[in-house]
Protein backbone atom coordinates (compact mmCIF):
# COMPACT_ATOMS: atom_id res chain seq x y z
CA UNK A 1 0.00 0.00 0.00
CA UNK A 2 2.75 2.81 0.57
CA UNK A 3 4.33 1.88 -2.39
CA UNK A 4 1.33 2.19 -4.02
CA UNK A 5 1.04 5.56 -2.33
CA UNK A 6 4.44 6.52 -3.54
CA UNK A 7 3.35 5.75 -7.42
CA UNK A 8 0.45 7.76 -7.03
CA UNK A 9 2.12 11.12 -5.16
CA UNK A 10 4.01 10.95 -9.34
CA UNK A 11 0.60 12.24 -10.47
CA UNK A 12 -1.85 13.02 -7.52
CA UNK A 13 0.83 15.25 -5.05
CA UNK A 14 -1.62 15.84 -2.93
CA UNK A 15 -2.93 11.98 -2.10
CA UNK A 16 -3.31 11.56 1.43
CA UNK A 17 -3.15 7.94 2.85
CA UNK A 18 -5.05 7.07 6.52
CA UNK A 19 -3.98 3.57 7.50
CA UNK A 20 -5.97 2.50 10.55
CA UNK A 21 -4.95 -0.56 12.76
CA UNK A 22 -1.50 -1.54 14.72
CA UNK A 23 0.99 -4.43 15.40
CA UNK A 24 4.30 -5.52 14.95
CA UNK A 25 4.50 -4.55 11.53
CA UNK A 26 3.76 -0.71 12.35
CA UNK A 27 7.89 0.73 12.93
CA UNK A 28 9.21 -1.25 9.95
CA UNK A 29 6.02 0.41 8.08
CA UNK A 30 6.31 4.00 9.55
CA UNK A 31 10.94 3.76 8.71
CA UNK A 32 9.28 2.58 4.94
CA UNK A 33 6.96 5.72 4.97
CA UNK A 34 10.22 8.04 5.95
CA UNK A 35 12.06 6.19 3.09
CA UNK A 36 9.28 7.09 0.35
CA UNK A 37 9.54 10.78 1.61
CA UNK A 38 5.60 10.03 2.39
CA UNK A 39 5.48 11.99 5.68
CA UNK A 40 3.06 14.02 4.97
CA UNK A 41 0.80 11.89 2.96
CA UNK A 42 0.90 8.72 5.08
CA UNK A 43 -0.50 9.15 8.31
CA UNK A 44 -0.74 6.47 11.08
CA UNK A 45 -3.84 6.06 13.61
CA UNK A 46 -2.98 3.15 15.60
CA UNK A 47 -5.93 0.97 16.88
CA UNK A 48 -9.45 3.11 17.04
CA UNK A 49 -12.50 2.02 18.48
CA UNK A 50 -14.18 0.21 16.46
CA UNK A 51 -17.38 2.64 17.22
CA UNK A 52 -15.16 5.84 15.60
CA UNK A 53 -14.43 4.32 12.04
CA UNK A 54 -17.33 4.99 10.72
CA UNK A 55 -16.40 8.76 10.56
CA UNK A 56 -13.45 8.14 9.04
CA UNK A 57 -14.61 6.14 6.79
CA UNK A 58 -17.22 9.09 5.83
CA UNK A 59 -14.25 11.56 4.92
CA UNK A 60 -12.69 8.86 2.57
CA UNK A 61 -12.61 8.78 -1.44
CA UNK A 62 -11.24 5.10 -1.80
CA UNK A 63 -11.08 2.32 0.92
CA UNK A 64 -8.09 0.10 -0.17
CA UNK A 65 -6.75 -2.91 1.66
CA UNK A 66 -4.30 -5.29 -0.56
CA UNK A 67 -4.13 -8.41 1.46
CA UNK A 68 -2.25 -11.69 1.06
CA UNK A 69 -5.00 -13.46 2.81
CA UNK A 70 -8.06 -12.83 4.45
CA UNK A 71 -11.30 -14.85 5.46
CA UNK A 72 -14.01 -12.38 4.79
CA UNK A 73 -12.87 -8.92 5.34
CA UNK A 74 -15.24 -6.83 7.33
CA UNK A 75 -14.11 -3.82 6.98
CA UNK A 76 -14.51 -4.00 2.89
CA UNK A 77 -18.36 -4.05 4.06
CA UNK A 78 -18.14 -1.19 6.59
CA UNK A 79 -16.56 0.74 3.85
CA UNK A 80 -19.26 -0.06 1.21
CA UNK A 81 -21.89 0.39 3.61
CA UNK A 82 -20.58 3.79 4.04
CA UNK A 83 -20.33 4.69 0.99
CA UNK A 84 -17.01 4.44 -0.17
CA UNK A 85 -15.70 2.55 -3.59
CA UNK A 86 -13.26 -0.47 -2.29
CA UNK A 87 -10.17 -1.70 -3.69
CA UNK A 88 -9.19 -5.11 -2.81
CA UNK A 89 -7.37 -8.09 -4.54
CA UNK A 90 -8.64 -12.05 -5.32
CA UNK A 91 -7.44 -13.90 -2.02
CA UNK A 92 -10.04 -15.60 0.76
CA UNK A 93 -13.42 -14.58 1.63
CA UNK A 94 -12.93 -10.99 -0.63
CA UNK A 95 -14.23 -12.45 -3.70
CA UNK A 96 -17.50 -13.19 -1.56
CA UNK A 97 -17.53 -9.23 -1.36
CA UNK A 98 -16.11 -7.82 -4.75
CA UNK A 99 -17.60 -8.46 -8.15
CA UNK A 100 -14.38 -7.04 -10.32
CA UNK A 101 -16.28 -3.85 -11.76
CA UNK A 102 -19.47 -3.81 -10.27
CA UNK A 103 -19.01 -3.93 -6.24
CA UNK A 104 -14.95 -3.24 -6.32
CA UNK A 105 -12.12 -3.05 -8.12
CA UNK A 106 -9.71 -6.28 -8.10
CA UNK A 107 -5.74 -5.51 -7.65
CA UNK A 108 -3.65 -8.15 -8.34
CA UNK A 109 -1.80 -9.57 -5.31
CA UNK A 110 1.71 -7.63 -4.26
CA UNK A 111 1.41 -5.60 -7.18
CA UNK A 112 1.56 -1.46 -6.03
CA UNK A 113 1.65 -0.50 -9.65
CA UNK A 114 -1.90 -2.21 -10.51
CA UNK A 115 -2.95 -1.43 -6.97
CA UNK A 116 -2.44 2.43 -7.92
CA UNK A 117 -3.67 1.97 -10.56
CA UNK A 118 -7.09 1.11 -9.61
CA UNK A 119 -7.05 3.64 -6.86
CA UNK A 120 -6.69 6.26 -9.31
CA UNK A 121 -9.19 4.68 -11.64
CA UNK A 122 -11.74 5.19 -8.66
CA UNK A 123 -10.52 9.09 -7.52
CA UNK A 124 -11.09 9.68 -11.51
CA UNK A 125 -13.76 8.06 -12.60
CA UNK A 126 -16.74 9.30 -10.13
CA UNK A 127 -19.24 7.58 -12.01
CA UNK A 128 -18.03 4.55 -11.60
CA UNK A 129 -17.10 4.66 -8.03
CA UNK A 130 -20.84 6.03 -7.58
CA UNK A 131 -22.03 2.77 -9.48
CA UNK A 132 -19.60 0.21 -7.22
CA UNK A 133 -21.37 2.05 -4.43
CA UNK A 134 -24.67 1.59 -5.23
CA UNK A 135 -24.44 -2.00 -6.11
CA UNK A 136 -22.18 -2.60 -3.39
CA UNK A 137 -24.49 -1.49 -1.06
CA UNK A 138 -27.95 -3.15 -2.28
CA UNK A 139 -25.40 -6.70 -2.55
CA UNK A 140 -24.62 -6.06 1.31
CA UNK A 141 -28.11 -5.58 2.05
CA UNK A 142 -29.61 -8.42 0.62
CA UNK A 143 -26.77 -10.92 1.92
CA UNK A 144 -24.98 -9.73 4.84
CA UNK A 145 -27.78 -7.46 6.89
CA UNK A 146 -28.33 -8.89 10.26
CA UNK A 147 -32.11 -10.26 9.35
CA UNK A 148 -30.86 -12.47 6.53
CA UNK A 149 -27.76 -13.72 9.02
CA UNK A 150 -30.04 -14.31 11.81
CA UNK A 151 -32.69 -16.27 8.91
CA UNK A 152 -29.18 -18.59 7.77
CA UNK A 153 -28.79 -19.49 11.56
CA UNK A 154 -32.12 -20.11 12.46
CA UNK A 155 -31.92 -22.63 9.61
CA UNK A 156 -28.54 -24.02 10.95
CA UNK A 157 -30.07 -24.27 13.97
CA UNK A 158 -32.97 -26.21 12.80
CA UNK A 159 -31.56 -28.41 11.03
CA UNK A 160 -29.00 -29.57 13.53
CA UNK A 161 -31.85 -30.29 15.54
CA UNK A 162 -33.31 -32.41 13.05
CA UNK A 163 -29.81 -33.89 12.04
CA UNK A 164 -31.06 -37.69 12.85
CA UNK A 165 -33.14 -37.46 9.88
CA UNK A 166 -30.91 -39.34 7.84
CA UNK A 167 -30.89 -41.92 10.60
CA UNK A 168 -31.09 -45.37 9.24
CA UNK A 169 -30.96 -44.73 5.70
CA UNK A 170 -28.90 -47.10 3.33
CA UNK A 171 -26.72 -46.15 0.83
CA UNK A 172 -24.95 -48.18 -1.97
CA UNK A 173 -21.95 -46.37 -3.26
CA UNK A 174 -21.34 -47.89 -7.17
CA UNK A 175 -16.93 -47.14 -7.67
CA UNK A 176 -14.68 -47.58 -10.50
CA UNK A 177 -11.83 -47.97 -7.97
CA UNK A 178 -11.49 -48.56 -4.37
CA UNK A 179 -8.82 -48.71 -2.51
CA UNK A 180 -6.21 -50.45 -2.96
CA UNK A 181 -6.83 -48.79 -5.89
CA UNK A 182 -5.22 -45.50 -6.02
CA UNK A 183 -7.38 -42.33 -6.96
CA UNK A 184 -9.85 -39.29 -5.82
CA UNK A 185 -12.44 -41.72 -6.18
CA UNK A 186 -10.84 -44.37 -4.45
CA UNK A 187 -10.39 -41.98 -1.66
CA UNK A 188 -13.95 -40.59 -1.12
CA UNK A 189 -15.90 -44.09 -1.90
CA UNK A 190 -13.39 -44.92 1.40
CA UNK A 191 -14.15 -41.46 3.42
CA UNK A 192 -17.68 -42.16 2.87
CA UNK A 193 -17.61 -46.05 3.86
CA UNK A 194 -15.77 -44.82 7.59
CA UNK A 195 -17.89 -41.60 8.25
CA UNK A 196 -21.17 -41.94 7.02
CA UNK A 197 -21.98 -44.91 9.80
CA UNK A 198 -21.16 -42.65 12.70
CA UNK A 199 -24.06 -40.26 11.61
CA UNK A 200 -26.18 -42.97 11.05
CA UNK A 201 -26.20 -43.86 7.30
CA UNK A 202 -25.60 -47.52 6.63
CA UNK A 203 -23.10 -47.41 3.89
CA UNK A 204 -22.03 -50.74 1.33
CA UNK A 205 -19.33 -50.12 -1.23
CA UNK A 206 -19.38 -52.38 -4.62
CA UNK A 207 -16.35 -51.37 -7.07
CA UNK A 208 -15.71 -51.81 -10.53
CA UNK A 209 -12.89 -53.71 -9.66
CA UNK A 210 -14.71 -56.91 -9.04
CA UNK A 211 -15.17 -57.57 -12.62
CA UNK A 212 -12.49 -56.03 -14.00
CA UNK A 213 -11.26 -59.39 -14.79
CA UNK A 214 -13.83 -60.72 -17.06
CA UNK A 215 -13.54 -59.50 -21.15
CA UNK A 216 -15.48 -56.06 -21.39
CA UNK A 217 -18.56 -57.14 -23.07
CA UNK A 218 -18.96 -59.07 -19.78
CA UNK A 219 -17.96 -56.76 -16.75
CA UNK A 220 -20.42 -54.07 -17.56
CA UNK A 221 -23.30 -56.60 -17.52
CA UNK A 222 -21.89 -58.27 -14.39
CA UNK A 223 -21.66 -55.27 -12.71
CA UNK A 224 -25.39 -54.13 -13.47
CA UNK A 225 -26.59 -57.52 -11.98
CA UNK A 226 -24.31 -56.76 -8.85
CA UNK A 227 -25.58 -53.01 -8.25
CA UNK A 228 -29.11 -54.39 -8.85
CA UNK A 229 -28.76 -57.27 -5.87
CA UNK A 230 -27.33 -55.27 -3.91
CA UNK A 231 -29.49 -51.84 -4.77
CA UNK A 232 -32.45 -53.52 -3.49
CA UNK A 233 -31.35 -53.13 0.20
CA UNK A 234 -30.64 -49.24 -0.43
CA UNK A 235 -32.37 -46.01 -0.06
CA UNK A 236 -29.45 -44.55 -2.12
CA UNK A 237 -27.39 -45.38 -4.88
CA UNK A 238 -24.83 -42.95 -5.40
CA UNK A 239 -22.48 -43.35 -8.54
CA UNK A 240 -19.21 -42.23 -8.61
CA UNK A 241 -18.84 -41.58 -12.25
CA UNK A 242 -21.17 -41.32 -15.07
CA UNK A 243 -20.37 -43.54 -17.41
CA UNK A 244 -18.41 -46.98 -15.99
CA UNK A 245 -20.58 -47.32 -12.77
CA UNK A 246 -23.19 -44.61 -13.36
CA UNK A 247 -25.05 -46.16 -16.29
CA UNK A 248 -25.42 -49.33 -14.50
CA UNK A 249 -26.68 -47.35 -11.05
CA UNK A 250 -28.74 -45.20 -12.77
CA UNK A 251 -30.41 -47.98 -14.75
CA UNK A 252 -30.49 -49.96 -11.27
CA UNK A 253 -32.04 -46.92 -9.55
CA UNK A 254 -34.81 -46.87 -12.53
CA UNK A 255 -36.10 -50.12 -12.22
CA UNK A 256 -35.87 -50.32 -8.36
CA UNK A 257 -37.49 -46.86 -7.87
CA UNK A 258 -34.82 -45.70 -5.52
CA UNK A 259 -33.26 -42.50 -5.27
CA UNK A 260 -30.29 -41.59 -7.43
CA UNK A 261 -27.10 -39.42 -6.31
CA UNK A 262 -24.45 -38.66 -8.70
CA UNK A 263 -20.62 -37.80 -8.31
CA UNK A 264 -18.99 -36.35 -11.28
CA UNK A 265 -14.86 -35.39 -11.58
CA UNK A 266 -14.05 -34.94 -15.21
CA UNK A 267 -16.08 -35.38 -18.86
CA UNK A 268 -15.95 -38.63 -19.11
CA UNK A 269 -16.29 -37.85 -23.55
CA UNK A 270 -13.23 -35.44 -23.37
CA UNK A 271 -11.19 -38.25 -21.50
CA UNK A 272 -11.63 -41.07 -23.85
CA UNK A 273 -12.12 -39.06 -26.55
CA UNK A 274 -8.32 -37.22 -25.97
CA UNK A 275 -7.08 -40.81 -25.29
CA UNK A 276 -8.02 -43.34 -28.14
CA UNK A 277 -10.09 -41.24 -30.66
CA UNK A 278 -7.99 -38.50 -31.73
CA UNK A 279 -9.30 -35.60 -29.76
CA UNK A 280 -6.91 -32.47 -29.37
CA UNK A 281 -8.92 -29.54 -27.93
CA UNK A 282 -8.56 -28.90 -23.95
CA UNK A 283 -11.82 -29.49 -22.68
CA UNK A 284 -13.53 -25.76 -22.80
CA UNK A 285 -13.07 -26.04 -26.44
CA UNK A 286 -14.24 -29.58 -26.63
CA UNK A 287 -17.46 -28.27 -25.10
CA UNK A 288 -18.33 -26.64 -28.29
CA UNK A 289 -17.80 -29.04 -31.04
CA UNK A 290 -18.83 -31.75 -32.61
CA UNK A 291 -16.92 -35.20 -33.13
CA UNK A 292 -16.93 -38.65 -33.80
CA UNK A 293 -20.08 -40.61 -33.36
CA UNK A 294 -18.10 -42.85 -30.71
CA UNK A 295 -17.02 -39.58 -28.39
CA UNK A 296 -20.82 -38.38 -29.32
CA UNK A 297 -21.94 -42.00 -27.84
CA UNK A 298 -20.43 -41.25 -24.25
CA UNK A 299 -21.81 -37.60 -24.12
CA UNK A 300 -25.10 -38.81 -25.11
CA UNK A 301 -24.77 -41.62 -22.15
CA UNK A 302 -22.76 -39.08 -19.71
CA UNK A 303 -25.57 -36.96 -20.59
CA UNK A 304 -28.69 -39.41 -19.77
CA UNK A 305 -27.10 -40.34 -16.65
CA UNK A 306 -26.48 -36.90 -15.33
CA UNK A 307 -30.38 -36.11 -16.22
CA UNK A 308 -31.61 -39.33 -14.27
CA UNK A 309 -29.56 -38.02 -10.91
CA UNK A 310 -31.67 -36.21 -8.44
CA UNK A 311 -28.80 -34.66 -7.23
CA UNK A 312 -25.67 -34.18 -8.59
CA UNK A 313 -22.09 -33.61 -6.39
CA UNK A 314 -19.13 -31.85 -8.43
CA UNK A 315 -15.92 -31.27 -6.72
CA UNK A 316 -15.23 -27.50 -8.15
CA UNK A 317 -17.46 -24.74 -9.42
CA UNK A 318 -15.11 -25.49 -12.89
CA UNK A 319 -16.93 -28.61 -13.33
CA UNK A 320 -20.17 -27.37 -12.22
CA UNK A 321 -19.84 -24.97 -15.02
CA UNK A 322 -18.69 -28.23 -17.59
CA UNK A 323 -21.89 -30.08 -16.40
CA UNK A 324 -24.42 -27.36 -16.56
CA UNK A 325 -22.85 -26.61 -20.19
CA UNK A 326 -23.99 -30.57 -20.85
CA UNK A 327 -27.45 -29.06 -20.36
CA UNK A 328 -27.89 -30.00 -16.96
CA UNK A 329 -30.18 -27.78 -14.75
CA UNK A 330 -27.50 -25.80 -12.40
CA UNK A 331 -30.14 -26.15 -9.46
CA UNK A 332 -29.34 -29.63 -9.07
CA UNK A 333 -25.44 -29.56 -8.87
CA UNK A 334 -24.03 -28.62 -5.77
CA UNK A 335 -20.03 -27.75 -5.42
CA UNK A 336 -18.69 -30.10 -2.41
CA UNK A 337 -14.86 -29.69 -2.57
CA UNK A 338 -12.61 -33.24 -1.82
CA UNK A 339 -10.99 -33.40 0.95
CA UNK A 340 -7.39 -34.07 1.59
CA UNK A 341 -5.75 -36.37 4.15
CA UNK A 342 -3.97 -34.01 6.66
CA UNK A 343 -2.14 -37.24 8.53
CA UNK A 344 1.45 -35.84 9.60
CA UNK A 345 3.75 -38.62 7.62
CA UNK A 346 5.96 -38.31 10.84
CA UNK A 347 9.05 -37.67 8.97
CA UNK A 348 11.71 -34.86 8.60
CA UNK A 349 12.57 -33.59 4.88
CA UNK A 350 15.86 -35.06 5.29
CA UNK A 351 14.64 -38.50 6.69
CA UNK A 352 12.26 -38.15 3.92
CA UNK A 353 15.22 -37.49 0.98
CA UNK A 354 17.29 -40.30 2.59
CA UNK A 355 14.51 -42.82 2.20
CA UNK A 356 14.33 -41.99 -1.03
CA UNK A 357 17.69 -41.70 -1.79
CA UNK A 358 18.07 -38.15 -3.05
CA UNK A 359 19.56 -34.76 -2.96
CA UNK A 360 20.32 -31.53 -4.33
CA UNK A 361 17.21 -29.82 -5.67
CA UNK A 362 13.83 -31.35 -6.40
CA UNK A 363 11.02 -30.66 -8.21
CA UNK A 364 8.23 -33.25 -8.25
CA UNK A 365 4.86 -33.91 -10.43
CA UNK A 366 2.35 -36.39 -10.39
CA UNK A 367 -0.50 -37.42 -12.22
CA UNK A 368 -1.97 -40.22 -14.63
CA UNK A 369 0.72 -40.18 -17.46
CA UNK A 370 -1.60 -38.78 -20.19
CA UNK A 371 -1.71 -35.90 -23.25
CA UNK A 372 -3.37 -33.79 -20.79
CA UNK A 373 -0.96 -34.09 -18.20
CA UNK A 374 1.27 -31.91 -20.10
CA UNK A 375 4.40 -34.08 -18.58
CA UNK A 376 6.38 -33.54 -21.76
CA UNK A 377 7.00 -30.04 -21.44
CA UNK A 378 8.16 -30.47 -17.92
CA UNK A 379 10.66 -32.91 -19.41
CA UNK A 380 11.47 -29.95 -22.53
CA UNK A 381 12.55 -27.32 -19.77
CA UNK A 382 14.70 -29.65 -17.91
CA UNK A 383 17.87 -28.56 -19.80
CA UNK A 384 17.59 -24.89 -19.32
CA UNK A 385 16.69 -25.70 -15.43
CA UNK A 386 20.16 -27.72 -15.14
CA UNK A 387 22.20 -24.53 -16.48
CA UNK A 388 20.79 -22.83 -13.79
CA UNK A 389 20.56 -25.76 -11.19
CA UNK A 390 23.02 -28.40 -12.06
CA UNK A 391 21.96 -30.62 -9.14
CA UNK A 392 18.07 -30.07 -10.18
CA UNK A 393 16.33 -33.47 -10.24
CA UNK A 394 12.82 -34.09 -11.60
CA UNK A 395 10.71 -36.70 -10.26
CA UNK A 396 7.70 -37.93 -12.21
CA UNK A 397 4.91 -39.60 -9.81
CA UNK A 398 2.09 -42.03 -11.91
CA UNK A 399 1.50 -44.19 -14.53
CA UNK A 400 -0.64 -44.50 -18.13
CA UNK A 401 -0.30 -44.69 -21.16
CA UNK A 402 2.28 -42.35 -21.85
CA UNK A 403 4.75 -43.40 -20.05
CA UNK A 404 6.88 -44.94 -22.41
CA UNK A 405 6.96 -42.46 -24.50
CA UNK A 406 7.87 -39.97 -21.82
CA UNK A 407 10.77 -42.17 -21.02
CA UNK A 408 11.94 -41.73 -24.23
CA UNK A 409 11.42 -37.90 -25.00
CA UNK A 410 13.75 -37.80 -21.05
CA UNK A 411 16.28 -39.63 -23.30
CA UNK A 412 16.36 -37.66 -26.53
CA UNK A 413 17.09 -34.60 -24.35
CA UNK A 414 19.73 -36.94 -22.43
CA UNK A 415 18.68 -36.10 -19.01
CA UNK A 416 17.53 -39.53 -18.57
CA UNK A 417 19.57 -39.48 -14.99
CA UNK A 418 18.14 -36.39 -13.97
CA UNK A 419 14.65 -37.40 -14.86
CA UNK A 420 13.03 -40.11 -12.58
CA UNK A 421 9.93 -42.35 -13.18
CA UNK A 422 8.53 -43.93 -10.20
CA UNK A 423 5.78 -45.45 -11.76
CA UNK A 424 2.43 -45.76 -9.82
CA UNK A 425 2.91 -45.37 -5.67
CA UNK A 426 0.51 -46.25 -2.38
CA UNK A 427 -0.72 -42.94 -0.91
CA UNK A 428 2.13 -42.98 1.84
CA UNK A 429 5.01 -43.29 -0.57
CA UNK A 430 3.62 -40.32 -2.54
CA UNK A 431 3.75 -38.25 0.83
CA UNK A 432 6.76 -39.45 1.02
CA UNK A 433 7.93 -37.97 -2.39
CA UNK A 434 6.50 -34.68 -1.13
CA UNK A 435 7.88 -34.50 1.89
CA UNK A 436 10.89 -34.98 -0.02
CA UNK A 437 10.31 -32.47 -2.28
CA UNK A 438 11.26 -28.31 -3.04
CA UNK A 439 8.51 -27.45 -5.77
CA UNK A 440 5.38 -29.35 -6.92
CA UNK A 441 5.16 -28.37 -10.51
CA UNK A 442 1.62 -29.44 -12.54
CA UNK A 443 1.72 -28.35 -16.05
CA UNK A 444 -1.89 -29.44 -16.40
CA UNK A 445 -4.60 -28.69 -19.13
CA UNK A 446 -7.34 -30.18 -17.36
CA UNK A 447 -8.16 -30.38 -13.73
CA UNK A 448 -11.49 -30.53 -11.63
CA UNK A 449 -10.27 -31.20 -8.59
CA UNK A 450 -6.31 -31.74 -7.92
CA UNK A 451 -6.06 -33.80 -4.38
CA UNK A 452 -2.22 -33.59 -5.13
CA UNK A 453 -1.92 -29.55 -5.16
CA UNK A 454 -3.54 -29.04 -1.62
CA UNK A 455 -1.67 -31.94 -0.54
CA UNK A 456 1.70 -30.52 -1.56
CA UNK A 457 0.65 -27.09 0.15
CA UNK A 458 -0.49 -28.83 3.40
CA UNK A 459 3.00 -30.60 3.78
CA UNK A 460 4.49 -27.53 3.28
CA UNK A 461 5.46 -27.61 -0.61
CA UNK A 462 5.15 -24.34 -2.83
CA UNK A 463 3.15 -25.08 -6.19
CA UNK A 464 3.27 -23.57 -9.56
CA UNK A 465 0.40 -25.17 -11.88
CA UNK A 466 -1.64 -23.64 -14.59
CA UNK A 467 -4.68 -21.42 -14.08
CA UNK A 468 -6.64 -24.12 -15.80
CA UNK A 469 -9.62 -25.72 -14.40
CA UNK A 470 -10.65 -25.63 -10.51
CA UNK A 471 -6.83 -24.87 -10.32
CA UNK A 472 -7.81 -20.89 -9.67
CA UNK A 473 -10.45 -21.99 -6.74
CA UNK A 474 -7.68 -24.02 -4.59
CA UNK A 475 -4.54 -21.06 -5.54
CA UNK A 476 -4.70 -17.52 -5.66
CA UNK A 477 -2.01 -16.89 -7.80
CA UNK A 478 1.12 -14.73 -6.41
CA UNK A 479 -0.37 -15.23 -2.51
CA UNK A 480 -0.16 -19.33 -1.29
CA UNK A 481 0.93 -20.46 -5.07
CA UNK A 482 1.41 -19.23 -8.73
CA UNK A 483 -0.74 -20.34 -11.65
CA UNK A 484 0.72 -19.69 -14.96
CA UNK A 485 -0.56 -20.42 -18.70
CA UNK A 486 -0.51 -23.83 -20.28
CA UNK A 487 2.72 -25.14 -22.02
CA UNK A 488 4.48 -21.67 -20.91
CA UNK A 489 8.20 -23.01 -20.50
CA UNK A 490 9.01 -19.36 -19.46
CA UNK A 491 6.42 -18.64 -16.71
CA UNK A 492 7.53 -22.19 -15.34
CA UNK A 493 11.21 -20.98 -15.18
CA UNK A 494 10.66 -17.57 -14.00
CA UNK A 495 8.33 -19.20 -10.71
CA UNK A 496 10.79 -21.85 -9.81
CA UNK A 497 13.93 -19.83 -10.87
CA UNK A 498 12.07 -17.52 -7.88
CA UNK A 499 11.26 -20.03 -5.18
CA UNK A 500 14.90 -21.32 -5.29
CA UNK A 501 16.63 -18.45 -5.13
CA UNK A 502 14.38 -16.04 -2.76
CA UNK A 503 13.94 -17.82 0.25
CA UNK A 504 11.95 -15.08 2.01
CA UNK A 505 9.17 -15.65 -1.23
CA UNK A 506 9.34 -19.47 -0.60
CA UNK A 507 9.04 -19.18 3.29
CA UNK A 508 5.76 -16.78 2.66
CA UNK A 509 4.16 -19.09 -0.22
CA UNK A 510 4.49 -21.67 2.26
CA UNK A 511 3.25 -20.37 5.13
CA UNK A 512 0.01 -19.33 3.08
CA UNK A 513 -0.18 -22.39 1.63
CA UNK A 514 -0.39 -24.23 4.47
CA UNK A 515 -3.03 -21.90 5.81
CA UNK A 516 -5.28 -22.42 2.51
CA UNK A 517 -5.03 -26.26 2.24
CA UNK A 518 -6.59 -26.51 5.56
CA UNK A 519 -10.08 -25.61 3.97
CA UNK A 520 -10.31 -28.96 2.15
CA UNK A 521 -10.46 -30.95 5.45
CA UNK A 522 -12.70 -33.89 5.77
CA UNK A 523 -15.16 -32.26 7.99
CA UNK A 524 -16.05 -29.73 5.34
CA UNK A 525 -16.59 -32.26 2.68
CA UNK A 526 -18.44 -34.94 4.55
CA UNK A 527 -21.12 -31.79 6.18
CA UNK A 528 -21.04 -30.97 2.76
CA UNK A 529 -22.23 -34.09 1.42
CA UNK A 530 -24.57 -34.44 4.49
CA UNK A 531 -26.36 -31.68 3.00
CA UNK A 532 -26.65 -32.65 -0.30
CA UNK A 533 -28.25 -36.14 1.29
CA UNK A 534 -30.71 -33.95 3.10
CA UNK A 535 -32.23 -32.74 -0.11
CA UNK A 536 -32.95 -36.30 -1.39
Amino acid sequence: MIRAIAELKKTVPDIRCIIIGDGPERKKLELQTTNYELQTNVRFLGSVPYENIAAYMAEAAVFARPSRSEGLGISFLDALAAGVPIVGTAVGGIPDIICDGETGLFAKVDDHIDLAEKIKTLLTDKQLASRIVAEGQKYIKARFAWQSIADQYRTLFTNAQHSNILQNVGMLVATGIYPPDIGGPATYSKLLFEELPKLGISVEVLSFGEVRRYPVAMRHFLYFLKVLWHGRRADIIFAQDPVSVGLPAALVALVLRKTFLLKIVGDYAWEQGVQRYGVGEVLDEFLKRKYSWRVELFRKIQRWTARRAKKIIVPSEYLKRVVTAWGIDAKKISVVYNAIDFADIGISKEEARAELGISGRVLLSAGRLVPWKGFDVLIDMMPKLLAEFPDLKLIIVGDGPDRESLKRKAYSVKQSENIIFTGSLPKNKLLTCLRASDIFVLNTSYEGFSHQIPEAMAIGVPVITTKVGGNPEVITDGSDGFLVALDDKNAFHEKISLLFRFHESYNRIVEHGIARAQIFNKERMINGAIAVFKTL
